[in-house]
């Protein structure tokens, strides 16, 4: 360890001892009777003490008046270099602020509110791009084709007539198995209308989130279509803020979640600080006792008490 280091952490025996010059900066910086009794020091560096003294505020507990005090090299007078209020270990501090989309979670979301989504939300993405061209996965497209033709040059050695045993590609069987039909038993018609009728009523057009709701699902970039006759009538969910996430939902059902309802404002750029060292602007740490609209009162009981 240096001797600089070791000189650093040693408080300055003027700056130590100068208590009563930084309690009389604390009560003048603080109001008359907060400033309460010496709670220690600390050193800075080199002939800087900060002096630590309780504050007697209301709604303040647990914080500090700090007083830093130095002196120039070979100097004896000990001046003041700032006092402020600062929270000690135990202070009584406001919680952490945390953004609103932070703080969300789902469930939270109720009648009529709006939950705006970020322009660039990696959760969405452009729908119809406008192109005539089909898009590289569609059923249609050039790729697709090429590689179905390759598929069946792989399952196949030949044409189906050369073949001793006839492939179960393009029977009724195979077909059946694709569509989800090769089961036992299928939903029926009532079954569907059934299920259908369960569906509207938890997540249809009639409930209260769907009458506030800002537009319908339909046209709501987290609706995942679902195949079927009963795809033409519903959907799934997929905002996780939404109250219906993981959920069939009517096409005419929505919600404050919406992906288009509202579009998240970008959040202001504020100016570059601009520093004037040339001047010091005094700042009051406490408000004029005439400055509010409750008259000064000299009851020391009801003084005691505080107001609002």
């Amino acid at each position: 360890m240096s001797a600089a280091t070791t000189r650093s952490r040693t408080p300055d025996r003027l700056c130590a001892e100068a208590v009563d010059l930084a309690r009389a900066a604390a009560e003048e910086a603080a109001a008359p009777g907060v400033v309460g009794e010496h709670e220690g020091l600390v050193s800075e560096g080199d002939r800087v003490v900060t002096h630590f003294f309780a504050c007697k505020e209301l709604g303040y507990r647990g914080w500090r008046w700090a007083v830093t005090v130095a002196r120039a090299s070979r100097a004896k007078v000990v001046t003041v270099d700032e006092a402020v209020l600062l929270p000690g270990p135990d202070a009584l501090l406001a919680p952490e602020w945390v953004p609103w989309s932070e703080r969300l979670r789902p469930g939270d979301m109720g009648p009529g509110d709006l939950l705006p989504t970020d322009a660039e939300d990696l959760r969405l993405e452009p729908g119809y791009s406008g192109e005539d061209e089909p898009a590289p996965n569609a059923a249609v497209s050039g790729e697709m084709a090429d590689l179905a033709e390759a598929e069946d040059a792989d399952v196949t050695a030949g044409s189906p007539a050369g073949l001793p045993v006839a492939p179960s590609r393009g029977s009724i069987a195979a077909v059946a198995e694709e569509l989800g039909m090769r089961r036992a038993r299928v939903l029926s018609r009532y079954g569907l209308h059934s299920a259908a009728d369960r569906w509207e009523e938890a997540f249809g057009s009639k409930t209260p989130m769907a009458q506030a709701a800002p537009a319908a699902c339909v046209s709501c970039g987290f609706l995942v279509a679902i195949g079927g006759s009963l795809g033409q009538a519903f959907g799934v969910c997929a905002n996780e803020f939404s109250p219906a996430d993981g959920r069939v939902v009517s096409l005419a059902y929505g919600c404050g979640g919406h992906s288009e309802a509202a579009v998240m404002p970008k959040p202001p750029q504020p100016a570059p600080p601009v520093i004037d060292e040339t001047r010091v602007d005094p700042f009051p740490l406490r408000p004029a006792a005439d400055s509010g609209s409750v008259t000064v009162t000299e009851d020391e009981s009801s003084a005691d008490l505080g107001h609002s």
